[in-house]
């Protein structure tokens, strides 16, 4: 009993920081596009719940935002502090990447634990997990006219599994929820930072050859 209660408040930790943390950056991005503040709002609730809600459909549940206000009223905070703090945000480079990154973490773990309970096997849970971190950018990219950014060649959608996988072992170690959580997030955190901060990216494929015929045709 007392584990499944620890379980349940820590993704709810997890799920508002991650909401938070998303909002901020889809807010972000949005000011960076010059939208007004309903437009900037409209942009955070998205890449805050987007994930989560394609993550919940898919497990047969009601989406998360729906049972509680508090995401929404989440998203309504991180829009006052751009507004408020905008020009002291201004000061830190790259911040929206920061603040995407820490949702990312957050909401695949939120994602993987949801999935679990709900009694899908793990690797379920693992790419249930990188739906939940990276499907709400893809929507805030596309609302934004910008190319998604995990169909760039940057690591993104991977730091997701990986952070899964490290989820997965531990759990099946017996590792305590608490650190297997903390692993799971630093790993997801490490490697996105680390691939961009050097650069470290997928091969491209190649289409040359189909760009060749589309000429001739």
């Amino acid at each position: 009993m007392n584990d499944s209660v620890t379980v349940s408040t820590v993704l709810q930790v997890i799920e508002f920081l991650g909401t938070f943390a998303f909002a901020i950056s889809g807010i972000r991005h949005a000011a960076a596009k010059h939208f007004d503040w309903f437009g900037g709002y409209v942009c955070g609730i998205a890449v805050a719940i987007g994930g989560g809600t394609i993550r919940d459909v898919m497990l047969g549940t009601v989406p998360f935002w729906m049972t509680n206000p508090i995401y929404i009223i989440c998203t309504a905070l991180a829009l006052c502090m751009v507004i408020v703090f905008s020009k002291h945000m201004e000061r830190l480079q790259n911040a929206w990447f920061v603040f995407d990154t820490l949702g990312l973490a957050l909401f695949t773990i939120a994602g993987i634990q949801k999935s679990l309970d709900f009694g899908q096997p793990f690797w379920v849970a693992i790419i249930m997990g990188c739906v939940t971190g990276a499907a709400g950018g893809v929507i805030r990219d596309i609302l934004l006219n910008n190319e998604p950014v995990i169909l760039r060649k940057e690591i993104y959608a991977l730091a997701s599994v990986a952070g899964g996988v490290v989820y997965w072992g531990l759990a099946e170690a017996g590792v305590a929820i608490h650190f297997t959580v903390l692993a799971s997030f630093v790993v997801t955190c490490f490697i996105r930072f680390l691939a961009v901060r050097f650069h470290v990216s997928l091969p491209l494929l190649n289409g040359d050859s189909v760009s060749q015929e589309d000429e001739e045709s």
